[in-house]
């Protein structure tokens, strides 16, 4: 199965993997699924860690590096998934959380969040 990690949830398998749940872990662990991280998750933490958001204290390059490293595969931002964002009701209004979901959706990727507003969504979303 593919599977994209929504930005917390990539930080949390990077730094602090206890944040994780059991059921995160195991479609993390398993070698058979195929793992994503998008381009926006980057971008939101390199902006985020900026401003001194304590919840995103990650230098953006090594999370790319380590990501990359350990078999991640990295999804980059199209105008497809930006135009496909029209097509999301009005669930929630981050711009990041948005972008996953329509690149999840245009994709045929599974997004996996801890957002119980992002779970809602339509579509290829599985709140772990």
């Amino acid at each position: 199965m593919k599977l994209l990690l929504d930005t917390h949830l990539l930080l949390w398998a990077a730094g602090e993997p206890d944040r994780l749940s059991a059921d995160a872990r195991g479609l993390i662990s398993e070698v058979e699924n195929e793992l994503f991280f998008s381009a926006a998750s980057l971008w939101e933490i390199a902006i985020k860690s900026g401003l001194g958001r304590d919840d995103f204290q990650a230098d953006a390059r090594l999370l790319r590096r380590g990501l990359l490293d350990n078999g991640y595969s990295e999804l980059p931002i199209g105008s497809e998934h930006a135009v496909a964002i029209d097509s999301l009701p009005p669930i929630h209004k981050d711009p990041f959380d948005r972008i996953l979901v329509a690149q999840a959706m245009v994709e045929g990727i599974t997004l996996l969040t801890s957002d119980s507003l992002v779970a809602q969504y339509p579509g290829p979303v599985k709140r772990v």
